[in-house]
């Protein structure tokens, strides 16, 4: 393939194409048909599986293994970004992802309770092919496009994204609900992880025919190499504290993302589980209630960008957090379908604008004439990391109490923390 010049838009379109390829597992596996095929594995009398020399509550071992692979993530996406970085092969760790990625949604089509070592490896392939392939496919948007174009490419990645994994989630959906039996439901199921798979690794192929393999700088790694990126990490972490703003900014951030984050991976346990469904209606309400999700938060993030122009970032990121607040609260009351579908529109409403705006304002929080690249780095770090203390809280109090309301309502702290933390933010012009 012959080089192309940055900024082309067939390099442009190129790199935003897997979006289309990668996002059909965040939204069917992370999000709907394999919660959905998990839960059902169990009895309805019997949420227990034993694995580790321990007996676990059904989900509070996959939110337990969840925790643990965003824990990988964070400590290994440093390292390994430091090498491409130096040695400049990015694109043999993003392929090297989504191939680790893409065979784990294919191995969940042998996803038993009787293997549940393999099955839970595949489950955590799948998971971190997803977050580490991530990691360098943003680190190649400003190499491929000029500042100016960045906020829009990424934007047509996102919509591409979203318009594949929904497109394929539909076509799931009709699958299993063709099915009269349970038993033929749950092997449709089976099938949508293959197909995840293979188009996750089918599509990702133009990505990586037309992205450069990265500036090949013919260096060796060594130890100073490997250790590179926590190394930036430590720098960012010392500038922080002479920068007051950015950092009540980013411990505030920490605070609410943690509890935003687990909600997002939770909710379709918490429905499966927690609401009382009419017989055989259980599958197609909990996608249903996905798919509300996805194309409310489309108008979400465009009320959240209008508002925060008229009154700030922080303000609307206070007034977003009080919703998410309420939102635990009337979590734990909530048992009925048209309850969960009132909660997943409100979800919906306030879950891409938060994601966006909480990056954005980092973003303009950020002091000038410095590297972004290690301060966006220190960023996702720290969200991976409360990731995995949200995903163990949650799944802690979810094993001990035997319910995940009671982990849904603890959750309530953290948006409370996390307003407070938000008003102590230096406002500026912001």
């Amino acid at each position: 393939m012959a080089h192309l010049e940055k900024g082309s838009k067939k390099l442009l379109n190129a790199w935003a194409f897997y979006d289309w390829a990668n996002s059909v597992y965040t939204l069917t596996i992370a999000s709907s048909i394999f919660p959905i095929f998990y839960s059902a594995l169990f009895a309805d009398e019997i949420k227990k599986v034993y694995a580790f020399g321990f007996e676990f509550k059904s989900t509070a071992l996959i939110i337990f293994v969840t925790a643990f692979t965003f824990l990988v993530v964070a400590v290994t996406s440093p390292l390994l970004s430091g090498i491409a970085d130096y040695v400049g092969n990015k694109k043999t760790f993003m392929k090297f992802f989504c191939y680790v990625g893409g065979a784990g949604c294919i191995g969940l089509y042998w996803f038993s309770l009787e293997h549940i070592y393999s099955s839970l490896l595949f489950y955590f392939m799948g998971l971190i092919g997803y977050w580490g392939s991530l990691v360098f496919y943003n680190s190649y948007l400003p190499d491929i496009a000029f500042s100016e174009q960045q906020d829009k490419i990424s934007a047509k990645g996102f919509s591409m994204g979203y318009i594949g994994s929904v497109l394929l989630l539909v076509i799931n959906l009709a699958m299993v609900m063709s099915q009269e039996t349970g038993e033929a439901k749950m092997q449709m199921m089976r099938y949508s992880f293959l197909m995840v798979g293979i188009w996750w690794i089918g599509f990702s192929q133009y990505t990586f025919y037309i992205l450069p393999k990265g500036t090949s700088k013919g260096h060796k790694v060594t130890a100073s190499v490997v250790f590179n990126g926590f190394k930036e990490l430590k720098l960012v972490w010392q500038q922080l504290q002479q920068n007051l703003r950015l950092k009540r900014y980013l411990v505030a951030f920490f605070v609410f993302s943690m509890a935003v984050q687990t909600i997002m991976l939770v909710a379709v346990y918490f429905g499966e589980e927690e609401i009382a469904w009419p017989e055989d209606g259980k599958t197609m309400g909990l996608i249903a209630s996905i798919l509300v999700i996805q194309m409310v938060a489309i108008i979400g993030a465009i009320l959240t960008s209008r508002a925060s122009a008229k009154f700030g970032n922080i303000q609307t990121l206070i007034a977003v957090n009080i919703i998410w607040m309420g939102l635990c609260f009337y979590a734990y009351f909530m048992e009925t379908p048209t309850q969960f579908y009132i909660a997943a529109g409100l979800v919906g409403l306030v879950m891409g604008g938060i994601q966006s705006l909480a990056r954005s304002t980092y973003s303009k929080f950020l002091p000038e004439t410095i590297d972004t690249t290690s301060y966006f780095s220190f960023f996702d770090v720290a969200e991976k990391i409360g990731i995995v203390i949200g995903m163990i809280i949650y799944g802690t109090i979810d094993q001990i109490t035997g319910s995940m309301r009671n982990a849904i309502l603890f959750l309530f702290v953290f948006f409370l923390i996390g307003i407070i933390l938000l008003f102590r933010v230096p406002r500026g012009n912001m």
